[in-house]
């Protein structure tokens, strides 16, 4: 081979130039290959790059159904019943401030008219030789009392200027045992516009001389007296009026808790509009004491009913049926069990004063009167209940 090469000039030639044709197209080929690897790198480089961006975006685009991560970043603005309840009537609570020849003592009340009336306890304002109360935000006014009723232990106070709310007055009626209810107030004059909540542990229920209370464990302390209790609707259902602590003289002295009672909006609403109307209150009077009959009472006495209210001698030998009296008037006797007032009758929830405050002096009113196994109606002209201070 050697020598024909050097023998043969021409081939060499030929051979010479069809390496160079193979190494400058085999360059090309390859150069090609190699720019086709390099784009190809640099697309899949991009799309993995690029797939986390959009990951990102896909996570933080709070305009789409959010899940995981992005659902905790999204601020949940939705408040719950009671929050706005109290957000509601809390600016119109106010402390009531009495001071007297004793000292200084507090309690609350709540703003129920643009005219500057709050109604509060008759013993927040009791001995009273000067009144004023705190707004929710501090200030403080003077105030004057309008008038007050021992009887249901309410009274209504009045300040001057702008009211920064008025409170809705709900209706009673409607409340369920087992309902959430929730008490505002100042305990200890301190405290101003704390929230507590409870629920309706039972109604009209009877403590001393107060009847048709709404009972709650709501907590209840000293300087809430006076405060609004409130439904979930925000409006005012009751007034805080008292609680049955360890030391209440209910015959027992075991330690209690949660027993707060509120004078519902049922007896509240209509003494309120009498005290703002004339400054006192003109009760309905039957002349008769009586025992409110429940399941305890109708088997301590047995009686053929498990609601009413059995007419019966008071204590230290006070007559059943007042001499003279509208009872005494139409017959009622010792022993009757009152039933009904104008055809609606005393029941669990309805308490004969109840019924009572549903009419006014001088009005005639058909009662409906158990005696001796049969039901009897009598017509009662009604007196003019005496001031109780």
């Amino acid at each position: 081979m050697e020598q024909s090469y050097r023998t043969n000039p021409l081939l060499l030639l030929v051979m010479l130039l069809l390496g160079l044709f193979i190494g400058i197209g085999g360059g090309a080929v390859a150069g090609g290959f190699t720019a086709l690897m390099v784009n190809r790198q640099q697309a899949t480089a991009s799309t993995v790059l690029a797939q986390p961006v959009r990951a990102e975006l896909a996570t933080t685009d709070l305009t789409t159904q959010p899940t995981g991560e992005a659902e905790r970043m999204i601020p949940n603005t939705a408040i719950s019943p009671a929050v706005a309840a109290v957000q509601q009537v809390g600016p119109a609570v106010v402390t009531v401030l009495n001071r007297s020849t004793t000292g200084m003592g507090s309690g609350s009340g709540v703003i129920v008219s643009e005219d500057g009336y709050i109604i509060t306890n008759n013993h927040v304002i009791q001995g009273a030789t000067q009144l004023a109360v705190v707004f929710a935000d501090s200030s403080r006014r003077e105030a004057e009392l309008i008038g007050a009723d021992a009887l249901n232990d309410i009274a209504i106070i009045r300040v001057n200027g702008d009211m920064p709310a008025v409170a809705k007055i709900g209706d009673a009626a409607a409340l369920q045992p087992g309902e959430q209810v929730l008490a505002i107030g100042s305990p200890l004059g301190n405290f101003r516009n704390t929230v507590t909540s409870g629920v309706v542990s039972a109604l009209n229920r009877s403590v001393g001389s107060m009847e048709g209370l709404i009972q709650t464990d709501a907590a209840i302390n000293s300087g809430n007296s006076g405060g609004p209790l409130i439904n979930l609707n925000g409006e005012v259902v009751g007034i805080n009026t008292l609680v049955v602590r360890s030391d209440f003289d209910l015959g027992s002295s075991a330690p209690v808790e949660g027993l707060g009672f509120a004078v519902p909006s049922t007896i509240f609403r209509s003494v309120m509009d009498q005290l703002i109307a004339t400054g006192e209150v003109r009760y309905p009077f039957l002349g008769v004491r009586y025992l409110p009959i429940d399941g305890n009472v109708a088997a301590e006495f047995e009686l053929p009913v498990q609601n009413g209210a059995f007419i019966q001698s008071g204590l230290r030998g006070q007559a059943a049926v007042e001499p003279g009296s509208a009872a005494d008037r139409a017959g009622i006797r010792e022993g009757d069990i009152i039933t009904a007032i104008d055809s609606t009758r005393i029941d669990y929830n309805t308490s004969l004063r109840q019924l009572l405050l549903r009419h006014t002096p001088g009005e005639t009113v058909k009662v409906t009167v158990l005696r001796d196994g049969a039901e009897l109606t009598l017509d009662v002209v009604l007196d003019e209940r005496p001031t109780v201070r």
